[in-house]
């Protein structure tokens, strides 16, 4: 991959933004949750460099080895939610219009809902629970960006790192990607066949 696989982790969250969200804002927030470590990020898209987002950029990230913690998951939620609210501070303080997203990226299968069906084991505590759903945690956290409802989208984390790659994969029909960190992950991607252009 281009980037650095830390950084592809939360990069790969613009592509799960909706390109709306991109107008009259300067950053997102990502968030990269592993078995050992959560990273957030303030991910610059650069549109006006490269509207396919092959020019995307981290501009602030913090990171937080929870594994040597140990925390409850209760615990690991709330060091999430004041990470991205510090970055929210940050990009304030810079002047920064932050999009009202949270792009995530978390072990497991992730259901539509954000929920985790299976593979969180790796994480603190019972992420897989039927009474926990962390796009709404976090939205409790952080209701409003920027004086907007905030929108949050969760992917399984191997999917997110590999989509930070979409800008280079447009010459062929598929292609994957395998992560290796605290577990194993994998993606599978399939392009959407080229329209036709018109003479």
């Amino acid at each position: 991959i281009r980037h650095d696989p830390d950084e592809a982790g939360l990069i790969g969250a613009t592509q799960l933004a909706p390109p709306w969200i991109f107008l009259g804002h300067d950053a997102l927030l990502a968030v990269d949750i592993g078995g050992s470590n959560i990273r957030v990020g303030l991910v610059r898209p650069h549109l006006k460099k490269a509207a396919d987002l092959s020019e995307a950029c981290l501009w602030e990230t913090e990171i937080w080895r929870h594994r040597d913690d140990k925390p409850k998951r209760e615990e690991a939620i709330d060091r999430l939610c004041d990470m991205l609210q510090d970055l929210v501070r940050k990009a304030e303080k810079r002047g920064l219009a932050l999009a009202p997203f949270i792009g995530v990226g978390c072990p497991g299968q992730i259901e539509p809902d954000g929920s985790i069906a299976k593979g969180g084991q790796n994480l603190p505590g019972n992420w897989e629970s039927s009474r926990f759903n962390l796009p709404e945690r976090l939205l409790e956290a952080l209701p409003r960006i920027g004086g907007h409802e905030t929108i949050v989208v969760m992917h399984n984390d191997a999917v997110v790192q590999g989509l930070s790659q979409v800008p280079w994969m447009g010459d062929v029909e598929r292609w994957g990607v395998l992560t290796i960190g605290t577990g194993l992950g994998n993606a599978r991607f399939t392009n959407r066949p080229r329209k036709a252009k018109k003479d």
